[in-house]
């Protein structure tokens, strides 16, 4: 099984840069026309009077790097196939066509294949007459014993820095040493709970369930450790340990939380407030983030960067680009709640006695406990198995209210309220604020002078219109609708019970259902089963029907 949207293998990365390109907001890059094995994304507003930089790698970490190519940071991206380094040939191309008197500054990221065939290009390029410097951008602190570490997410940062200073119209030098300033604060550590998927090829599944291993690199490669942890807290404690290993103390930073690929905004905003949370977020004071600037494909997986910032630095970050994959820095803020006014969920009332509302009261509701057992047994052949135990847990709550005279008995406006309001809190699912729809909405228009029956109907109307069931859809609403219509008929409570149990009946016969999870069932699964709620319609009536 494929886990890779693509359509030809083969043509992948040129169709993705191609579609990169026809996307950018700024309609300011497009792909340099010097043979299709050559992938040199590069700004069209480009006229080498400044410093060009020049950037690239592998391809498949998105948006880096053709999505920082644009005013404000990169003059041009050289993209390899995915996760290789691109030719020489390649970036001598690009070399030679951005490049002015001004010179080019080549950023690349500590990986065997880009620091040689940069490199090489470079010295061609030189041999050319081209003044061309390079910067290696080597952040990953996982491997703290490791000669050659990598380069990661921290690499987007001297993108932006050396192309503030660029774009400034600063010199080659100038332009080179602050690209290796923000090199030399830069720190960054990834984990990740699983490796990514490569096109066409199987993940490696090496870090076993409910683990994750840190330090995990970019292309997949093995981490420092393996942690037997996928807590967030616990996981955050330790990358942000090492971190503070490399700030000094009291000196202000600005984070970086990268996606890898295959987190949730969900889980990347909870990464957000762990880390803030730590040591390390009393000394953050500028964010990026959380987004996805240096991916790694599809990997579960993350990374925290620290830039220890200057005032110079915080200018070169805060300047507006137009690229389509930077995320503007902000200052980072401590919460602040806002203090809100408290809603009352209950309406107020007097307790009061009625013994005829007291005893229709109870007979609806023994009734409803009752059939628990019955009425589970029906639903468990067209839903969840749960509408007796659903119906009778409200209706035990308002025996509970009944026994102890906590009911507004004698106020039918403000009983039907309250009921409403107590079977929103006991009732799980939709069924108990739909009810709970239906009961409110009826005392709301009792207490504005309806009657009892149009207040009914009324509050069935609201159900419907919220919960978007109608007559006819195997529902509840099967019975309670022709009852409902009796009852304002001024029919006797017999013949509403008589209404109520042809409703229910009918759905017997419906081939399928229009809502709730019957809805999912085929005809088969449906045909001569009676709807659960209209079941319990139908025997509430009934019972009521007999007490009369």
């Amino acid at each position: 099984m494929s886990h890779f949207f693509m359509n030809d293998k083969n043509h992948l990365v040129n169709e993705a840069i191609e579609g990169l390109i026809q996307s950018a907001p700024y309609h300011n890059i497009s792909r340099l026309d010097v043979g299709d094995d050559i992938r040199v994304v590069v700004r069209r507003d480009w006229d080498k009077s400044n410093v060009a930089l020049i950037s690239g790698g592998g391809s498949g970490h998105e948006p880096a790097h053709a999505g920082f190519v644009g005013k404000g940071m990169l003059t041009a991206a050289v993209c390899g196939d995915i996760f290789a380094s691109p030719s020489v040939d390649a970036v001598l191309s690009a070399i030679v066509n951005v490049t002015g008197e001004a010179g080019c500054l080549l950023i690349i990221k500590n990986y065997t294949g880009d620091r040689l065939n940069f490199g090489l290009a470079a010295e061609k390029a030189r041999a050319m007459g081209f003044k061309v410097n390079m910067v290696i951008v080597r952040d990953d602190i996982a491997l703290p014993d490791n000669p050659q570490p990598r380069g990661i997410a921290g690499t987007v940062l001297v993108h932006k820095v050396a192309g503030y200073a660029a774009e400034q119209g600063q010199n080659l030098d100038r332009v080179t040493t602050l690209a290796q300033q923000t090199i030399d604060a830069t720190a960054s550590i990834g984990l990740a709970f699983a490796t990514c998927h490569l096109p066409g090829e199987d993940r490696d599944e090496r870090v076993s369930a409910g683990e994750s291993e840190l330090g995990m690199g970019i292309h997949g490669e093995p981490g420092v450790t393996t942690l037997a942890t996928q807590n967030s807290r616990e996981i955050v404690a330790a990358m942000t340990e090492k971190l503070l290993q490399k700030i000094p103390q009291g000196q202000r930073v600005v984070l970086l939380l990268n996606n890898l690929g295959g987190f949730s905004m969900l889980e990347m905003a909870l990464l957000a407030k762990e880390t803030l949370a730590s040591a390390l977020g009393k000394q953050v004071s500028h964010l990026i983030g959380p987004a996805t600037l240096v991916s790694a494909l599809d990997m579960k997986g993350f990374s925290l960067t620290t830039l220890v910032l200057t005032s110079e630095l915080e200018e070169a970050l805060c300047a507006p680009v137009e690229t389509s994959g930077w995320q503007p820095m902000y200052k980072y803020q401590a919460q602040q709640s806002l203090q809100g006014k408290k809603v009352s969920v209950q309406s107020a009332f007097t307790p009061s006695e009625n013994q005829q509302h007291a005893a229709m009261l109870r007979t609806i509701c023994d009734t409803l406990v009752s059939l628990e057992n019955q009425l589970n047994q029906l639903d468990a052949k067209v839903g969840d198995g749960d509408t007796g135990s659903t119906f009778a847990a409200g209706a035990g709550r308002l025996l509970s209210a009944l026994d102890n005279g906590k009911l507004p008995l004698n106020e039918t406006d403000k009983l039907l309220i309250h009921v409403g309001e107590q079977l929103a809190v006991v009732m799980g699912g939709s069924s108990g604020v739909l009810m709970s729809i239906l009961f409110t909405s009826a005392g709301q228009k009792l207490s504005e002078g309806a009657d009892f029956a149009a207040a009914l109907a009324y509050g069935l109307e609201r159900m419907q219109h919220y919960g978007g069931a109608r007559p006819g859809h195997r529902t509840m609403i099967d019975a309670l609708d022709p009852a409902f219509k009796a009852l304002q008929q001024g029919a006797s409570i017999g013949e509403v019970a008589q209404a109520a149990r042809k409703g229910a009946e009918s759905t017997a016969s419906m081939q399928s259902a229009k809502a709730g999870r019957s809805s999912y069932l085929n005809a088969q699964s449906l045909d001569g089963v009676k709807d659960p709620g209209a079941s319990a319609v139908e025997s509430v009536f009934a019972a009521l029907a007999k007490q009369a």
